[in-house]
Order: C-alpha cells, then structure tokens, then sequence
C-alpha cells in the first residue's frame, strides 16, 4: 500500500486543468497575482502566434497550475516564501545561501508540478 501525502489543510481543492478553473483558484487564494497571470498569458499567447507552436500555452497553463499548487497548499507556500527570502537576502549568486535558496525553490516547484501531473 502506498502512503499518500497527507494535505488536508489545503486552502481549496486542486482546479482542473484548463485556463478558466486556474484563473478561478487563482483569484480565490492569491487575488494579488492575477495581474501577473495575464501578463504571462499575453507573453505566451504573442509567442504562438509569432512562431505557430502551442507550446507557449501548454507551458503557460502548467506553470500556473503549478503556481496555484503553491498558493493552495500552506505546507508548500511556507516554504517557497522562506528560499525567495533566502534568495534576496543573499549577498550574491556565489554565496552558499543563494544556491541552497535556488535549490529549495526549485523542489517547491517541482514538487508542485508533480502533484498537478499526477
């Protein structure tokens, strides 16, 4: 038998996967950030159509569900917030501490798009 991660202090449930319920969640736990959603939006639209490749989109959406990941869960969120601390509380890119910061937020991150893929 596999132990699933326990998560129950989660803000909202995970959104299904398409634009509209992201957005949804997103406005729900991190109203703040949905400016910065649709800037990313327009960035990744315009560079679809410059080059014909969906791609731009699909990474647009896994991004910010990954993101929602983040916001929706406090264990996650707690955690991403310390290494963006440690992040801009280093001295520079060479100091131990930025590195050990990049690393953490990377496994936030992965861990985020992890769950959203599952």
């Amino acid at each position: 038998m596999t132990t699933q991660p326990n998560h129950s202090h989660e803000l909202i449930p995970r959104p299904e996967g398409t634009p509209a319920a992201v957005r949804i969640a997103l406005a729900r736990i991190a109203p703040h950030r949905l400016g910065e959603m649709e800037q990313h939006k327009e960035q990744a639209l315009g560079a679809a159509l410059q080059d014909g490749k969906i791609g731009h989109l699909q990474y647009w959406l896994a991004y910010w569900q990954a993101q929602v990941e983040i916001e929706r869960r406090p264990d996650l969120r707690s955690r991403y917030q310390a290494a963006l601390v440690a992040v801009h509380n280093a001295g520079s890119r060479d100091d131990p501490e930025f590195r050990t910061a990049m690393a953490e937020l990377r496994a936030v991150e992965a861990e985020a798009r992890q769950a959203v893929s599952a």
